[in-house]
């Protein structure tokens, strides 16, 4: 199982602008690409010395090679949209293998 760790800091003029397009466009595209399981979107409880709101939306995927299918397939149109964010959103991507889940 892979996670794909999306970490986003958004500014809090477009925050609520952005935090609804997530939550009724953006996950919903993304989940319907067929390359996850799932999404979990979690608000990061730390206060950032750069201001803004930080979330981190973690969507699982079965594989490696499912994740490296989005990236060929997907992610760069997926990406395009979130451009009328660009300067008032700043994010950075990681990926992670579940070792246990208990």
């Amino acid at each position: 199982m892979i996670i794909y760790n999306v970490t986003i800091n958004v500014s809090e003029e477009v925050h609520d602008e952005w935090l609804t397009w997530m939550k009724q466009e953006h996950i919903p595209q993304m989940l319907d690409t067929g390359k996850f399981i799932n999404a979990l979107m979690t608000k990061v409880l730390v206060e950032e010395p750069m201001g803004g709101i930080t979330y981190s939306v973690q969507y699982k995927a079965e594989s490696k090679a499912m994740l490296e299918s989005y990236y060929e397939e997907n992610a760069e149109e997926l990406r395009s949209i979130s451009k009328r964010f660009k300067d008032k959103v700043v994010s950075f991507r990681t990926e992670l293998e579940v070792i246990s889940e208990q």
